[in-house]
């Protein structure tokens, strides 16, 4: 079973230094809370070290190519979340096409096209992952990757070679440890003779800012793409309404 997981995936024009431009795991390991953090990609990963961050302290400045931030969720609640970060302080700019950054000993400047600067003493590089299969000799093994270096396989996680299986960021899907746990517990299943399965239709996914965000199954947007009917509700929670009590009524 191939399990190698995935890589932080790059900029060009950027090289990490692990110490002022750093990826998500150098992003945990400051050993002080910096006054200033650029954020390079607004998903999961990035709006999760920007909350904390700012939370913590730091000025923090979102960087995104796309025109809204948290792409792989519902729209509508991706724009509500976009409110609520900036009321929390974070400076949000969408639509941003970052081509360098440089460090010193000073902090980081990032540029941007249309000639645009910003300057930092901290920058977290957080434009995704890749799949981790380089040095595998999967070659030897009969093995070839797509041309985004996933494993193909089928919804039993099985490759074409007979005997190999390949689970979680190493193949096509969410990068998201728990995917890859259920894909890990089925194979183990169905090896031991047992009806594993994933219900892919429905792996949550959740962003673990403050405040959190979850999402299961499909969104507005691919329902809309894929002609689906479907039923909407909202809920608009009010904590600072007065709960209403239900009971008996009692003579004054």
């Amino acid at each position: 079973m191939i399990a190698t997981g995935s890589a932080p995936a790059t900029l060009p024009g950027i090289a990490f230094d692990g110490e002022r431009i750093v990826d998500s795991t150098g992003a945990l390991a400051f050993d002080a809370v910096p006054e200033g953090l650029i954020v390079i990609g607004a998903g999961y990963i990035g709006m999760e070290m920007a909350s904390v961050w700012a939370r913590l302290g730091a000025k923090v400045t979102v960087l995104e190519f796309l025109s809204r931030i948290l792409p792989g969720i519902d729209e509508e609640a991706g724009a509500l979340a976009t409110r609520i970060f900036k009321r929390q302080g974070l400076a949000i700019e969408t639509g941003v096409r970052v081509i360098g950054a440089k460090a010193d000993k000073n902090g980081v400047t990032v540029t941007a096209e249309g000639d645009r600067k910003w300057t930092a003493e901290k920058l977290l590089v957080a434009v995704g992952r890749v799949p981790y299969t380089d040095g595998l000799n999967l070659e030897a093994a009969g093995l070839a990757t797509d041309e985004k270096g996933r494993l193909p396989v089928d919804e039993f996680c099985a490759t074409a070679v007979e005997g190999v299986y390949a689970i979680g960021d190493v193949t096509a899907g969410p990068m998201l440890a728990h995917r890859a746990s259920e894909e890990g517990v089925m194979v183990a299943e169905r090896l031991a003779g047992r009806a594993g399965h994933v219900n892919r239709d429905a792996i949550p996914g959740i962003v673990y800012t403050e405040p959190e965000i979850a999402t299961v199954g499909k969104s507005e947007e691919q329902l809309k793409a894929a002609g689906v009917e479907y039923k909407k509700g909202i809920f608009r929670s009010c904590p600072t309404a007065a709960p209403r009590r239900s009971g008996p009524k009692r003579a004054s």
